[in-house]
């Protein structure tokens, strides 16, 4: 019989990918082989990485190993709680309402609209001349 040693979630934000596995004991948040405040620097994106686990008091149970890729800081702070989420939900579905009500359960999906062919940027049209 097969022991599961972590339970893993995948997070998106914006282009970022977060790739996150929750290991039961210790403290430690690795983000691309940096701990989690080295690796962003402000202690808010910090914290938004971690409100999973506040939501749920489930404060320093887990370690957690995230490889995280594409976007800005932000983006990957957001795409790490998304992972978190559906991490610490893998781990026990009881979570999922709590979770939920705080709003970390759907993905933003909000993205940079495309440019469109003969306007400046997404929806900005060139300046209009009457003559």
């Amino acid at each position: 019989m097969a022991v599961q040693r972590y339970f893993y979630g995948t997070g998106k934000r914006k282009t970022s990918i977060a790739r996150v596995r929750l290991i039961p004991g210790g403290d430690a948040f690795i983000v691309n082989g940096r701990p989690l405040d080295q690796y962003f620097g402000q202690a808010s994106l910090s914290g938004i990485a971690q409100e999973p686990f506040a939501v749920v008091d489930q404060r320093g149970r887990f370690s957690a190993q995230v490889k995280v890729v594409g976007g800005g800081i932000s983006g990957q702070a957001g795409a790490i709680r998304h992972g978190v989420t559906r991490a610490l939900i893998a781990m026990d579905e009881t979570l999922k309402p709590a979770l939920r009500r705080a709003g970390f359960v759907t993905r933003d999906a909000r993205i940079k609209e495309r440019k469109k062919f003969g306007l400046k940027r997404a929806r900005k049209a060139p300046q209009y001349t009457k003559r």
